[in-house]
């Protein structure tokens, strides 16, 4: 009988070239290594060598980043999602993304099951299951952190990197970055090590050397820098007056951002597990981009249907953070946020200065900003009549004189 084939989502690191050669042994089982392209850079360098050198049979490496941009970062920017008022979602969008393309490699390949390195206490488990849940019920997931036999071989890292020497494993495992990363083409996070101390300061002048993609801010560019982006349907399709893609656009508002020291976030978020943990992020040219849709869509968006779409924020961030992408609710709420989008068109000018956004102006040919009407000069159009306040204040305060009534007779 044909061996069992499991896909595993492979970063090359010292956990999942591990449970590479734990999973094979293990389960006796032919493993088919994936990797998304989805932004790493470097990262991916020598990835093949090492994964069929570590026993997979064999790798697939596949470039997602205009599927990663186009499908998946502009559609969540267009609901102007903000996990917890400050988290541009970087780790969490790209999830749902490697666990749909895991998904169609299992069924090419005929696979029965895939397999994560996720932990047992973060998110990154959940968003992988409900991924694979909503496309491939039929498929098995293994996880092998929440196997008891798995944590009981590998209770620490001392024991993996000694199981990785035994096998001849080529990791790299050093205490020199005392912290984990995440990179992807909207951010880079940084968790654990120092980090799980809340009042241990990233900014601090010894720590310049962990951030990757943006500058101190401290040592940015003493001159700003202007930047125009160009809006259609929600969507940026250019800057500074050029056309680009998706990926474009966001290489080169990353490459922009960080020269300036822009997108750096610090906080402690409240996980879907139940715990709180510290995360760092630089998002330099997400930062960039969610500033400017903003501005976009002050001047094109109407005001009930902004206040509509705004009040979903919180909600589409969480369905986003805690990997619900293909739920039903969210697909839901994307088709109200499309909707909502059909006219935020337009042109929208910033200042870079020193981790600063300035907005530094905004045109639009569907505005819905009437100059004419919002002069404190006379009105040409007569469109406002500053009388008729008079009638709408006095409807508006009639609830308030009542309640304001009944507390002072209860005083009385």
């Amino acid at each position: 009988m044909a061996k069992q084939k499991i896909v595993l989502a492979y970063s090359g690191g010292l956990d999942t070239s591990v449970i590479l050669k734990w999973l094979k042994e293990t389960y006796d089982a032919e493993i088919i290594a994936f990797t998304a392209d989805i932004g790493q850079k470097d990262e991916l360098d020598g990835l093949e060598e090492k994964a069929l050198a570590t026993g997979a049979s064999k790798i697939y490496i596949d470039d997602l980043r205009d599927e990663f941009a186009k499908d998946f970062i502009y559609p969540m920017f267009q609901a102007g999602a903000l996990y917890e008022g400050q988290y541009l979602l970087g780790t969490s969008i790209a999830r749902p993304l490697i666990a749909k393309r895991m998904v169609e490699i299992a069924r090419q390949e005929g696979a029965t099951a895939i397999a994560h390195g996720a932990t047992g206490k973060g998110n990154d488990q959940v968003r992988f299951e409900l991924t694979a849940a909503a496309l491939a019920p039929e498929l098995e997931v293994i996880a092998p952190w929440r196997l008891d036999s798995f944590r009981e071989t590998f209770p620490g890292r001392a024991e993996m990197i000694a199981y990785a020497e035994k096998h001849n494993i080529p990791v790299t495992a050093s205490a020199s970055k005392p912290y984990s990363t995440d990179r992807n083409l909207l951010h880079i996070s940084f968790e654990s090590g120092m980090l799980e101390d809340p009042w241990f300061d990233p900014s601090a002048t010894s720590n310049k050397d962990m951030f990757v993609l943006s500058v101190d801010p401290e040592d940015a560019p003493d001159q700003a820098e202007y930047v125009e982006l160009n809006f259609e349907k929600g969507n940026c399709v250019g800057v500074n007056g050029d056309l680009m893609t998706p990926l474009h656009v966001m290489e080169y508002l990353n490459e922009l951002g960080g020269k300036h020291g822009v997108g750096r976030v610090d906080m402690v978020e409240n996980r879907f597990v139940g715990m709180k943990s510290r995360g760092v992020y630089e998002t330099p040219g997400g930062t960039i981009l969610f500033a400017a849709h903003r501005k976009m869509e002050s001047l094109t968006m109407d005001r009930e249907v902004m206040s509509l779409r705004d009040s979903l924020i919180s909600r589409y961030s969480i369905l986003v953070y805690n990997g619900f992408w293909f739920a039903p609710e969210r697909l839901a709420v994307q088709a109200l946020v499309d909707e909502s989008q059909k006219n935020v068109t337009g042109t929208v000018r910033l200042k870079l200065y020193k981790g600063n956004v300035i907005g530094a102006g905004v045109q639009s040919p569907v505005s819905l900003y009437n100059p004419n009407i919002a002069t404190m000069e006379a009105d040409p159009t007569q469109a406002y009549n500053q009388g008729d306040a008079t009638g709408f204040i006095r409807l508006n305060a009639l609830r308030l004189k009542v309640s304001s009534g009944v507390e002072q007779n209860a005083k009385s």
